[in-house]
């Protein structure tokens, strides 16, 4: 197996780490990635078949968890997203049961009209897309599908900004510990107000899950608490970085005027999370490599959009793709966000393209050293 070193924090690699992917994929399925210290899964027929491979889960061997984090990983002790079956299957169907398809279209003329009131503030001369559009589009679109007040989505986002800094290799002890009091301040306010709204009746999605809580088969606090905090943290990281990376990709390549904008593409193309880990449940043996158990595998969501074995002239843009990705992840822990991700991206930028056809950058868009995520630090625009 080939070994490869790359550090992910080297600026040349945070701007674009593309080139490295190639060679990774290239080397194999399987490679040793030496910074990461574990084995990666390169190519689309690797990442997808572990994805959904039930012999590897997300549950990662046990490990004492360091005194000043404890708020932050008794939040992740419940999430849907670090679990395995019997206890995913169970959280997975009770989430899923509140959170309906249903429930996500009725969004639409609500995020409609937030897309067109943030771009009706746009101001003259050039400005950063990102806090002006980027970022409190779906910050307050998951707030207002919660039921909570739009007054608490900077808290909401400051939280979130903080605790997702736990996911990136270069992360310091002040990162760390600024994650678990925004663990501990965002847990605390929502069970404040599960406690406000329990007895009464409410179109919210965190009715819904309160519901659910409160039924034979049913969430408990703590995973109620953690199901919300995912729902954000996942939801509004992802979304902001999507739709930053796809405005850069679509005025970069003159593709602003296609339509329907090729969301499928843009997550393809440019994703806006790179790395997806499987721990090993027992001994396995995939692409003639043998996993002990306990054993992580890294899959590289975003090489394999990159793959040329799945996507002809695969380093294209090309907005009448009929794209192929796993940036949703795949198997049991296929984002339960999807939909909703979809709509935002959808709606945020058609009706950005629609209300701005001479939408221009106005300096080189500048990628954040926010590695396994992948999105941008600002990206300077023009009306």
């Amino acid at each position: 197996m080939t070994q490869l070193s790359q550090d992910p924090t080297a600026p040349g690699f945070v701007q674009d780490p593309y080139p490295f992917y190639a060679r990774a994929c290239a080397a194999g399925p399987l490679v040793r990635w030496e910074e990461y210290g574990a084995i990666a899964a390169t190519t689309a027929e690797a990442v997808t078949a572990i994805l959904k491979d039930r012999r590897f889960g997300r549950e990662a061997p046990p490990f004492e968890v360091p005194g000043h984090l404890g708020a932050f990983y008794g939040v992740e002790a419940h999430s849907l997203l670090e679990l395995d079956p019997p206890r995913h299957t169970r959280l997975r169907g009770l989430i899923l049961r509140a959170f309906t398809t249903a429930r996500v279209e009725a969004l639409r003329p609500a995020l409609e009209a937030t897309a067109h009131e943030l771009i009706d503030a746009f101001p003259a001369g050039p400005f950063d897309l990102l806090p002006a559009f980027g970022a409190p589009l779906p910050v307050l679109t998951i707030a207002r599908l919660l039921g909570f007040d739009d007054a608490v989505a900077p808290d909401l986002l400051a939280w979130s900004n903080a605790m997702v800094r736990m996911y990136q290799p270069a992360r310091s002890r002040a990162d760390e510990e600024a994650a678990n009091a925004a663990a501990g301040a965002f847990s605390a306010f929502i069970r404040s107000e599960i406690a406000s709204r329990r007895g009464k009746t409410g179109d919210d999605l965190l009715s819904a899950l309160i519901a659910a809580h409160d039924e034979a088969d049913r969430l408990t606090e703590p995973e109620l608490i953690s199901t919300v905090i995912l729902l954000l943290n996942a939801g509004h990281e992802a979304t902001v970085h999507t739709i930053g990376n796809g405005v850069k990709t679509l005025l970069e390549t003159g593709s602003a005027a296609h339509r329907p904008v090729p969301v499928e593409e843009i997550l393809r193309f440019d994703p806006p999370l790179h790395v997806f880990a499987r721990w090993a449940r027992e001994e396995v043996t995939v692409f003639g490599h043998t996993f002990a158990p306990g054993d992580r595998v890294d899959c590289l969501l975003a090489s394999a959009g990159r793959d040329p074995a799945m996507v002809p002239d695969p380093n294209r843009f090309d907005p009448g793709r009929a794209a192929k990705h796993a940036s949703f992840g795949g198997g049991l822990h296929f984002c339960v966000g999807a939909p909703l991700a979809r709509l935002e991206l959808e709606i945020a930028l058609t009706a950005l393209l629609d209300r701005c056809p001479g939408l221009r950058l106005t300096e080189p868009p500048v990628y954040a050293d926010v590695y396994h995520f992948h999105g941008l630090e600002r990206l300077m625009v023009e009306v």
